[in-house]
C-alpha cells in the first residue's frame, strides 16, 4: 500500500472519530480558543493614567545660564581601533559641539591593543584644552575567548554564520567586542571612579543642540538607562539568546515587568502546540511565545553602571557568558543590555531621548516637532521607523 493511500486512509479514519463524537470534539476546541483568548489577553500592558517618561526638557535655554559647577559623576566611553581615528575624530568633535563645551565631562578612550600617537594627537585636539582626557588598553583576560570555550567549534561556527551571511559573525575581535561591552566595560579601571557613562561609537553625529546635563538629568528622575534609537534584531545573530535569558527568567522566579512583555508576541496556537511545537523554535521561550525582536540600540547609551555592576546583572551576564554564546553564535551587546534592562528595570527606569537628533550607520533620528533645539536633520537619511519604539513607549504614556 502506497503512502499516499495510507495518509488518507489515517484521515478518513480522524474525519470519522471526529463527526461520531462531534459534540465532546466542539467542546474542546471551544476551550482551547478560550485558552488562548485568556493567554493573549494576558499580554496586554495597561497603559499609566500619567507619561512616565516625558522629555526632560521642552523648551530650548543658553546652557551657559545653567549651574555651571552642579556635575555628575560621569565621563564619555568609546571603544575604538587606532585605525578608527577619522571616525573617533568626528564623533568628539560633535559631541563637544552640541554639548560638552559647555560641561566638561572628561573622555575616556578604551581599545584592545596599544594607542597610536596619531590618534592621541588627533583626538586629543578634538576634544580640546580643559576637558580630561584617558587612553586606556583593555586587559587580555576580557578581550579573547575564556578558558571554557572551545575555539576550534567557536571557529567552525564563525565561517558557517560568515557563510549564512550573519553580519560580523566571521570577525572573531567583533565577539570578543560584544562580550567586553556585554559585561567588563563597566569594571574597567578607567571607568570604575565613575557612576554614569555616555557610549559615543565613532562615525555618530548629533544633529541637535544639548543645553541641559543629561547626567543630572538622569540622576534626579531615577533614570537608570537611556537610549535614542530602537530597532528590530536580526533573529540569525541571537537564534538561542532569549530562551536562555526567559529560562534564566523562570528558574529564578523574576517578576514579569511589563517593559518585558512589551518585548513579547504572544502566540495564537493552542498551549500544546506552543508548549511542545513552537518552543523549539528561535527566538521563543519555553511556553512557546516569541521576542518580538525589538532592542535598544547600544552604540548610543547613557547608563548608570550601578544597574550593571548590581548583583542581578551581573549574574545574568555570567549566566550567558558560560553558555557560549557570544561565540557560538553572535549575541550582540544591544540585544544582551535591552533584554537585561527589560527584566530587570521598570519603565520608569528607562528614557528616552526624544528631543534629541542622532546619527549613526546611514540610519537617523530626528525629533518631533516641537521637539529638540537647532536641530540640522540630515537630509535623505533613513529615518529609523516608529514600529518597534511604539511597543517599548506604550509601557510609559
Amino acid at each position: 500500500m502506497s503512502l499516499t493511500k495510507l495518509n488518507r486512509n489515517h484521515l478518513r479514519r480522524v474525519l470519522l472519530f471526529l463527526a461520531q463524537h462531534w459534540k465532546a470534539s466542539l467542546g474542546i476546541i471551544l476551550l482551547m480558543t478560550i485558552e488562548v483568548i485568556f493567554h493573549i489577553r494576558s499580554f496586554t500592558i495597561p497603559r499609566p493614567s500619567t507619561n512616565l517618561d516625558p522629555p526632560f526638557y521642552t523648551t530650548c535655554h543658553d546652557p551657559s545660564t545653567m549651574n555651571s559647577t552642579a556635575r555628575a559623576n560621569a565621563t564619555f566611553m568609546m571603544l575604538a581601533r587606532n585605525s578608527d581615528v577619522s571616525g573617533a575624530v568626528q564623533s568628539v568633535k560633535s559631541v563637544q559641539a552640541q554639548f560638552n563645551q559647555h560641561f566638561g565631562y572628561p573622555w575616556v578612550f578604551l581599545n584592545d591593543e596599544e594607542w597610536s600617537e596619531e590618534f592621541k594627537m588627533e583626538v586629543g585636539k578634538a576634544v580640546g584644552e580643559g576637558v580630561s582626557v584617558t587612553f586606556d588598553t583593555i586587559p587580555w583576560e576580557v578581550w579573547g575567548f575564556p578558558m571554557w570555550i572551545d575555539r576550534e567549534k567557536a571557529r567552525r561556527k564563525m565561517k558557517k554564520m560568515e557563510r549564512e551571511g550573519v553580519m560580523y559573525a566571521g570577525e572573531e575581535s567583533y565577539h570578543h567586542m560584544c562580550r567586553f561591552q556585554s559585561g567588563f566595560f563597566y569594571d574597567h579601571p578607567a571607568l570604575l571612579p565613575y557612576k554614569f557613562y555616555w557610549r559615543v561609537e565613532p562615525d555618530i553625529r548629533f544633529t541637535c543642540a544639548i543645553p541641559y546635563d543629561p547626567f543630572l538629568s538622569m540622576s534626579q528622575h531615577d533614570k537608570k538607562y537611556g537610549y535614542a534609537i530602537a530597532l528590530w534584531e536580526r533573529g540569525n545573530t541571537v537564534p538561542s539568546l532569549f530562551r536562555k535569558i526567559s529560562d534564566y527568567k523562570a528558574r529564578r522566579h523574576v517578576r514579569t515587568t511589563p517593559l518585558w512583555t512589551a518585548l513579547m508576541a504572544p502566540s495564537y496556537a493552542p498551549w500544546l502546540i506552543r508548549r511542545f511545537v513552537l518552543s523549539l523554535l528561535r527566538n521563543r521561550d519555553g511556553k512557546g511565545d516569541l521576542w518580538n525582536m525589538c532592542h535598544l540600540w547600544s552604540n548610543f547609551e547613557i547608563a548608570d553602571m550601578e544597574f550593571f555592576r548590581s548583583s542581578a546583572y551581573r549574574e545574568l551576564f555570567r549566566y550567558l557568558d558560560e553558555d557560549g554564546g557570544f561565540y557560538y553564535e553572535r549575541w550582540g551587546d544591544a540585544a544582551v543590555h535591552s533584554l537585561g534592562v527589560a527584566m530587570l528595570l521598570r519603565p520608569d527606569e528607562v528614557h528616552w531621548f526624544s528631543d534629541w537628533g542622532y546619527v549613526h550607520g546611514g540610519l537617523q533620528v530626528c525629533p518631533k516637532e516641537g521637539l529638540g533645539c537647532g536641530c540640522e536633520c540630515e537630509e535623505g537619511g533613513r529615518e529609523v521607523e516608529t514600529v518597534c519604539l511604539d511597543s517599548i513607549r506604550r509601557t510609559v504614556e
